[in-house]
């Protein structure tokens, strides 16, 4: 396998979550650093592959049609929404 570099790290695993890993490394015959490593290549890859969510362009109407809202001014578009202020 070439030249293979491991790097020796102290991890803090809750005491249940131990045992199940070490129960399924005996299980699939695989020492706990082999489980350990593949979990974390599974979680990174799965991280990595994950698209982020892009909103659809649901935008209708000509885009190169003027802005309709253009010829108001902020307040009375604020009035034209909430009603009018002076009342």
């Amino acid at each position: 396998m070439g030249n293979m570099v491991f790097m020796k790290t102290t991890l803090d695993i809750h005491d249940e979550l131990l045992v199940r890993a070490k129960r399924h490394a005996k299980e699939v015959g695989k020492p706990l650093r082999a489980v350990v490593e593949e979990g974390l290549r599974n979680i990174l890859a799965f991280s990595a592959s994950r698209n982020k969510y892009t909103l659809p362009d649901l935008r209708v109407g000509d885009p190169n049609a003027s802005d309709p809202l253009e010829q108001y001014s902020w307040p009375e578009l604020r009035d034209s929404i909430y009603g009018d202020s002076d009342t």
